[in-house]
């Protein structure tokens, strides 16, 4: 384990949710946090005063907007030594009834906001030749059986791409990357101020209805994942010489991961003599 103490973390999306339970465990804890939000004064009420605390209004899809950010919290702390992308939110509809542009803001905040940090963080952690970056996916980004979930999940299948890229891209800097892919939690991300349904649904998808009705309503509040443990989580991550790629959180993403895995072996074997047999004959 390497000592977090003098570490300096960045975490978008703060104001509520697992990037909100991160930045206050990480203050409780004596360290160094800078933090972002659409809103400066909903990210100051959540968080409250502390010394080493540095709250930042921040547009992640402004690379100026998060480029001045990056650069406020190297001046106040003189550096930044890791890096949480949190800041997304939920889209639930079937992949017929969202419209383009819903289905474009969802990519715009998940994945491109993610790519706006990355790109304007690099050139400090790359000079100092250390870092770790976390981008928080989904389990809904490893597997995406979950009707009604298809655009969002299709966002966080791409944060799991370019995060196994990224970490091999950055590893001969000294810089690490990690996916972090939650199961369900006991946040707000299910309230409809965290997640976004159709503007004109289609009643004809029945089953569509019924994941939403029951995300909304059943799921909601009672998430077995508990934020604080994912938080500490997190924090022993980045304590880590070697950290995971791949980091799945709470029992169910675990579970789901296995399945996934399961069935991706039984295709493959179920179709490998002729799937196999492609080549061009010696």
């Amino acid at each position: 384990m390497e000592n977090s103490n003098q570490k300096v973390w960045y975490i978008t999306g703060a104001s509520k949710g697992l990037g909100l339970a991160l930045a206050k465990q990480l203050l409780s804890e004596g360290k160094k946090v800078a933090a972002t939000s659409r809103s400066l004064e909903d990210l100051k009420e959540a968080v409250g005063e502390n010394e080493n605390f540095l709250p930042l209004a921040v547009n992640i899809l402004s690379e100026e907007s998060v480029e001045e950010s990056i650069k406020n919290t190297v001046e106040r702390f003189g550096s930044i030594d890791v890096v949480v992308n949190n800041a997304g939110y939920g889209l639930a509809g079937a992949l017929e009834e969202l419209t383009d542009a819903e289905t474009r803001q969802n990519f715009d905040v998940n994945v491109f906001g993610s790519l706006n940090v990355i790109r304007k963080v690099l050139p400090y952690l790359r000079e100092q030749q250390s870092g770790h970056i976390f981008n928080v996916s989904s389990i809904g980004g490893f597997t995406g059986s979950f009707p009604g979930f298809g655009i969002y999940c299709a966002t966080k299948f791409a944060v799991q791409g370019f995060t196994e890229s990224l970490a091999e891209e950055v590893k001969d800097f000294g810089i690490k990357a990690t996916i972090v892919s939650p199961g369900y939690f006991r946040t707000n991300f299910l309230n409809d101020s965290s997640l976004n349904v159709p503007k004109n649904q289609l009643q004809e998808y029945k089953t569509v209805r019924n994941v939403q009705a029951a995300h909304e309503n059943e799921i909601n509040g009672n998430q077995q994942g508990d934020p604080q443990k994912a938080a500490l989580a997190f924090i022993k991550t980045a304590d880590m010489h070697n950290p995971p790629v791949h980091l799945f959180l709470g029992q169910d993403a675990y579970d789901m991961a296995e399945v996934k895995i399961q069935a991706v072996r039984n295709n493959m074997e179920a179709v490998r003599e002729f799937a196999t047999a492609t080549g061009y004959e010696s």
